[in-house]
C-alpha cells in the first residue's frame, strides 16, 4: 500500500519561512520524481517545484528565489523549503511521486494547509 504523508504547513506572517516534509512508503522512492503541487481557493492547482531522481530540480517562477526543494532518498522523504512567504502562497501543499519530472503522477497525499496572513 502506497502513502504518501506531508507535514508541516501552518499559519505564518509575510516574509516568514516553513518547511514542509513528505514522506513517501510502499514505493522504490528513489526511481520517482517528486513534484510539490499547491491549490488556493478558487484556483487550479500549480506546479511549485519538483526534483527528479537524479537531483535536479525546477521551479515555478513565482516562488524562485524563495524555495527550495531538495530529496533524501535514505529516508523517503522530499522537503519543500519555503522562505520569504507572501500572502499568495496561501494554498493546500501536496505531495506527487511519478515517473516523469514535471508530470503528475499517481500518487499523491492529502495535503497540507500553508496560511500567510499577519
Amino acid at each position: 500500500q502506497v502513502q504518501v504523508v506531508e507535514s508541516g504547513g501552518g499559519l505564518v506572517q509575510p516574509g516568514g519561512s516553513l518547511r514542509l516534509s513528505c514522506v513517501v512508503s510502499g514505493i522504490t522512492f528513489s526511481v520517482y520524481a517528486m513534484t510539490w503541487y499547491r491549490q488556493a481557493p478558487g484556483k487550479q492547482r500549480e506546479l511549485v517545484a519538483g526534483i527528479t531522481t537524479g537531483g535536479s530540480t525546477n521551479y515555478a517562477d513565482s516562488v524562485k528565489g524563495r524555495f527550495t526543494i531538495s530529496r533524501d532518498n535514505a529516508k523517503n522523504t522530499v522537503t519543500l523549503q519555503m522562505s520569504s512567504l507572501k500572502p499568495e502562497d496561501t494554498a493546500v501543499y501536496y505531495c506527487n511521486a511519478g515517473a516523469v519530472p514535471l508530470v503528475a503522477g499517481r500518487y499523491w497525499g492529502q495535503g497540507t494547509q500553508v496560511t500567510v496572513s499577519s
